[in-house]
């Protein structure tokens, strides 16, 4: 049996994967209803739901990766040059969060908005990374493999 951890794991993002796609279908009515008590939100209805839309879909294709990738870890096939390409979609799909996020700087500058930037260029750059220590991971161990 494969460690709780994991498992949780799992369960958590198929849970956000399928919570993420329905809220990003209905980020419009979402933000309209919040327009209701924040006139910000009220007033800028279609450039904030483009942004979100934007972002929601991309924030769902990070968790498909990361399903994919536990997904791996379950049957114990971690090193993988898929591993590698889900973590370079996400460093990209990270990237492009933070890009999306800062049109709307020119809507209304938070601090909030300027940490979401922060944290998804790091995000991106973290997977980057991550995805070429995989990748020597991945060719050591074909190496490794072919040797035996």
């Amino acid at each position: 049996m494969k460690d709780k951890l994991t498992l949780f794991t799992k369960i958590l993002l198929d849970f956000l994967y399928y919570t993420g796609i329905i809220v990003t279908i209905f980020v419009p009515l979402i933000i309209k209803g919040y327009g209701k008590y924040n006139t910000y939100f009220a007033q800028n209805v279609p450039q904030l739901s483009v942004i979100f839309v934007l972002s929601g879909i991309l924030a769902v294709l990070i968790i498909h990766e990361l399903r994919k990738m536990i997904y791996s870890v379950l049957m114990d096939d971690c090193f993988t040059y898929d591993n590698v390409k889900s973590l370079d979609k996400m460093g990209t799909y990270s990237f492009f969060i933070a890009l999306i996020t800062c049109c709307r700087l020119f809507l209304y500058l938070t601090p909030a908005v300027l940490i979401v930037i922060l944290v998804f260029v790091i995000a991106g750059l973290f997977s980057k990374v991550l995805s070429h220590v995989f990748d020597k991971a991945v060719t050591y161990k074909l190496e490794n493999d072919l040797t035996i």
